[in-house]
């Protein structure tokens, strides 16, 4: 399912918390986006008819829930990120960001330890 960037900012703000109403998720962007209700509505609307979202009757509103889980967009972004500009392959990535200086202490510390569990065979 594609997301758009506008579309993942929404769905950012139910992720975080369900259900809301049309006017919850106005003022959840309200700080971050200096979106119109309007565009936010059809952002809603959107979402619904990729079915990256469902609504429920609550008296006069609707609101709004995620269908599609954070996790499984996360790892079709990355997933498609990676085939796009590496040939689905990781350690070009990280190459990218070390050549880059793009990598902090503490991303390469991360790294380490992620590796010595993996030749642990503990993932």
């Amino acid at each position: 399912m594609q997301i758009s960037e506008a579309e993942s900012a929404v769905m950012d703000v139910l992720w975080r918390q369900q259900p809301l109403a049309a006017e919850d998720v106005v003022a959840a962007l309200a700080d971050s986006r200096q979106w119109q209700e309007a565009t936010i509505k059809t952002l809603l609307n959107r979402l619904l008819k990729k079915g990256a979202i469902r609504a429920s009757k609550d008296g006069r509103r609707y609101l709004y829930s995620p269908v599609l889980q954070r996790q499984a967009w996360m790892l079709g972004e990355s997933q498609g990120l990676l085939e796009r500009l590496f040939d689905g392959r990781v350690a070009p990535l990280v190459a990218h960001f070390s050549e880059h200086r793009k990598l902090s202490r503490k991303d390469i510390a991360e790294l380490r330890k992620l590796l010595e569990e993996i030749d642990d065979g503990h993932r």
